[in-house]
């Protein structure tokens, strides 16, 4: 009997594959999966991330499966489900940004333009992943209920160690947290998500917020 997936798309039952995980990394005996089972996971979600920056969140399963190379059952092996697959590339672009932030904590002698850059690659994040975190937020019950929490303490402990070198360094006010600074870059990005050059009007609205009007000058940074 078939079953179908959440586009009505008929998914036959294959036999089971030890080596592939229906939504993580490693076998439920925690056995890293086969170099060719991971090829597939891998190429999988660089596919879906391409797919949700280009058609947002509610990208055609079938089109990311094709463009990854691999069969709808093989899709469906690794990700049971659309929230799934969402949380694994959501997952890859967190881990991402907080390697950024501890890059820029480790290399930069500014510790204020180190916060501002990090901030516009969060915003450069959520302006090329449209509707991502909606999605997940909508779909909460058919993944991880205890993910979504930890990507959000993930990135706001990130955030705030920047924050806080900033403040240090007395280049931000002591009365701003790193949720208002979140909130403010989430209300950019979602103002220009749909336009055709979202990126670059969220990098100029998200200067002119943490500049103000003032014109730049020795002692006003510019990102």
């Amino acid at each position: 009997m078939s079953e179908y997936d959440m586009e009505g798309h008929p998914v036959f039952a294959s036999p089971p594959e030890n080596d592939m995980p229906p939504d993580s990394r490693t076998t439920a005996s925690a056995r890293p999966m086969r170099a060719d089972a991971r090829r597939n996971y891998d190429r999988i979600v660089a596919a879906a991330a391409e797919a949700v920056a280009e058609q947002g969140a509610e990208a055609s399963l079938e089109e990311i499966a094709r463009r990854a190379g691999v069969g709808s059952a093989t899709l469906h092996r690794h990700f049971p489900s659309r929230q799934r697959l969402l949380e694994a590339v959501f997952r890859d672009k967190v881990e991402a940004l907080c390697a950024t932030a501890e890059d820029l904590a480790a290399g930069s002698d500014d510790p204020g333009q180190a916060l501002a850059t990090w901030l516009g690659a969060v915003a450069r994040h959520a302006v090329a992943n449209r509707g991502l975190a909606a999605s997940l937020m909508r779909g909460a019950h058919d993944g991880d209920p205890a993910w979504g929490a930890t990507c959000h303490t993930m990135i706001t402990d990130a955030g705030a160690d920047l924050l806080a070198r900033a403040r240090r360094a007395n280049a931000a006010r002591p009365d701003v947290s790193i949720t208002d600074l979140l909130t403010l870059v989430n209300a950019i990005c979602l103002a220009v998500e749909h336009e055709p050059d979202g990126a670059a009007q969220a990098d100029r609205l998200l200067t002119l917020a943490l500049t103000g009007m003032r014109p730049a000058g020795p002692g006003v940074a510019s990102r």
